[in-house]
């Protein structure tokens, strides 16, 4: 059954292990709240052009969460990572220039400090950007409250959400590991097999 318009929830961020942390708790947010988090891996059509797959997974999301904290290089002779804000403005685009669903998406950009962003992009400045700080518990604050006021979903406390995601981490490791996986192997399951299992934990009639 396709996912309605509007409860999918594009996700643009890193997808490194450093940054996992926060991804994956935002992930539990969104799919907490009653939403579908809508992110690049989740095709896994090799024949696919990765750009196409982006736009149509933006297209039919009326949300879409952009964050540019890993825009900027971290040591000499890298380069910028230049994906998030461009698909920051794909997004933007369908908005500025759709008809029907499309011009009523809803927007949130994240990032690690506050006027970081405008250093790389400063044609958002104005915009209400909201901060994480690298902290996977404030990037859950920030996409609640964004969700609740945005998009009506259910005012659950952040608290409640931060508790029910550790419930649900304790009940994956102690099921994968039943299962015969070690440790190393489930750190290294793929974000995709990640957001399988939260919606099994939901499923599974878990209370909110």
């Amino acid at each position: 059954m396709p996912i309605p318009f509007e409860r999918s929830v594009f996700i643009n961020c890193p997808f490194d292990e450093d940054y996992a942390p926060i991804l994956q708790a935002i992930a539990f947010c969104v799919i907490l709240l009653g939403y579908h988090p809508r992110l690049a891996p989740e095709n896994t059509d090799n024949a696919a052009n990765r750009l196409d797959r982006i736009i149509e997974l933006i297209e039919v999301s009326k949300y879409g969460i952009h964050d540019l904290s890993r825009c900027k290089s971290s040591s000499e002779g890298e380069y910028a990572r230049m994906n998030m804000p461009f698909e920051l403005g794909i997004d933007h685009g369908f908005r500025r220039a759709g008809h029907g669903p499309p011009a009523d998406k809803v927007i949130l950009i994240l990032e690690t400090t506050r006027y970081d962003y405008q250093k790389a992009l400063s044609d958002i400045a104005g915009w209400d950007i909201q901060v994480h700080g690298g902290d996977f518990q404030k990037a859950v604050r920030r996409v609640r409250d964004w969700l609740v006021d945005k998009a009506g979903a259910d005012p659950i406390g952040a608290a409640r959400i931060q508790g029910k995601y550790i419930a649900f981490q304790e009940w994956h490791y102690e099921r994968e590991l039943s299962n015969g996986a070690s440790d190393d192997d489930i750190k290294e399951y793929p974000t995709n097999l990640i957001l399988a299992a939260m919606r099994e934990w939901m499923d599974a009639g878990q209370p909110v």
